[in-house]
C-alpha cells in the first residue's frame, strides 16, 4: 500500500480527480486532457463544465452522478469517469451514462433527431478481464460499427477506455501528449517533482495545482479523507484478489462499493440533497445517512 500523504494530489481519489478536472478554476487542464484523448481526431478549443448531477425524466428515473460533465463549444457532451475498481457491469453503466446527454438534446415538436456528439471517457485503474493476456492494448476506442464492412456506422457517439496497469512507458519513452498525460495521471501519487520530461506549460501549472501544500486546509482535510476511502478500497480489492476465492471477491468488492456510497452520501447531505434522494441513490438506508 502507497503511504497517504505525499507531495501531489492522487487523482486516482474521488476528491482529487474532481478537483484537479472537474473545478472551475482547473478546467484548463480538462480541455488538455481531453484534446490528448483524442490524439488530434477532434480539436477542442473551449469547455464549460455542467453539474455533475444529472437527474432522470421522472422522480422515479434513476439518477447519474458523472466525475466530470463538460460542453465543448459544438454543444457536444463530454463524460470523464475515473474507476478505481473493476465492476462487473462497468461498461453497460458507461453506456447507460451516456443516454443521459443524448436523451437531453430531445426537442418538442417537429425535430429531426440531429444529434450532437457524445463522448464517454473512461480512466480505468484495471484491467477488462477478456484483455487480461493482451499487455500492449490498453487504448480502447469504440464506435458503432458495422460488422461485415468493418467500418464506423455511426459517428457520433464515441467510448475512450484507458486500462492504466498496462500503461508502462519510462519518462524517456514519453513522446507524445497522449504519453505524457498518462504518464503524469498514474505516475501523479508517486512523484517528488515535476519530471523533466513534461516541460509544457500545462505541466507547469498542473503540477503546481497538484501538490497537497497548496490546498485549502478545508479542502486538504477532504482530500485527505478521500484519500484513507481509496487506500481502503484498495486494501479491499487487494485481499480478495490474493485470497482467489469468491467470498474474498464479493467481500472486497462490497467493501468498496460501501465506501463509496458513504462518500458520496457525506458530499450530497453536505450540499442539502433530500435524506429520500440520498438513500435512492446511494443505497444507504435512512439510520446510515443520519449518522454521517
Amino acid at each position: 500500500m502507497e503511504d497517504i500523504g505525499g507531495r501531489y494530489i492522487n487523482p486516482y481519489t474521488d476528491y482529487g480527480f474532481k478537483y484537479l478536472f472537474g473545478t472551475e478554476p482547473n478546467k484548463e487542464f480538462t480541455l488538455a486532457l481531453v484534446n490528448a484523448l483524442l490524439r488530434g481526431k477532434e480539436v477542442i478549443k473551449s469547455l464549460t463544465l455542467i453539474p455533475s448531477e444529472q437527474l432522470g425524466d421522472t422522480k422515479e428515473d434513476r439518477r447519474a452522478v458523472f466525475d466530470v460533465y463538460a460542453e465543448n463549444e459544438k454543444g457536444e457532451k463530454i463524460i470523464i469517469e475515473m474507476q478505481k475498481a473493476d465492476q462487473q457491469y462497468f461498461k453497460d453503466r458507461s453506456v447507460y451514462y451516456s443516454s443521459f446527454p443524448i436523451r437531453s438534446q430531445g426537442e418538442k415538436g417537429n425535430w429531426r433527431f440531429g444529434l450532437k456528439s457524445v463522448y464517454t471517457i473512461g480512466i480505468l485503474d484495471f484491467v477488462f478481464d477478456e484483455d487480461k493476456d493482451d499487455e500492449e492494448y490498453y487504448h480502447h476506442v469504440v464506435k458503432l460499427m458495422d460488422v461485415e464492412k468493418k467500418e464506423v456506422f455511426y459517428d457520433n457517439l464515441t467510448y475512450i477506455y484507458l486500462e492504466m496497469p498496462k500503461f508502462k512507458k519510462t519518462e524517456v519513452e514519453l513522446e507524445t501528449l497522449f504519453d505524457k498525460w498518462l504518464y503524469a495521471l498514474k505516475n501523479l501519487p508517486r512523484l517528488l517533482e515535476r519530471p523533466a520530461a513534461l516541460q509544457e506549460r500545462i505541466f507547469k501549472k498542473f503540477f503546481e495545482v497538484a501538490e497537497t501544500a497548496n490546498l485549502p486546509k478545508a479542502e486538504y482535510a477532504k482530500y485527505v479523507e478521500s484519500e484513507k476511502i481509496y487506500y481502503d478500497m484498495d486494501g479491499a480489492f487487494r485481499t480478495a484478489s490474493n485470497k482467489g476465492f469468491e467470498r474474498g471477491i464479493k467481500k472486497g468488492r462490497a467493501e468498496g462499493e460501501r465506501s463509496k456510497a458513504l462518500d458520496s452520501a457525506s458530499r450530497m447531505k453536505a450540499k442539502g440533497y433530500p435524506l429520500e434522494d440520498i438513500t435512492e441513490i446511494t443505497g444507504l438506508d435512512i439510520e446510515t445517512v443520519n449518522r454521517l
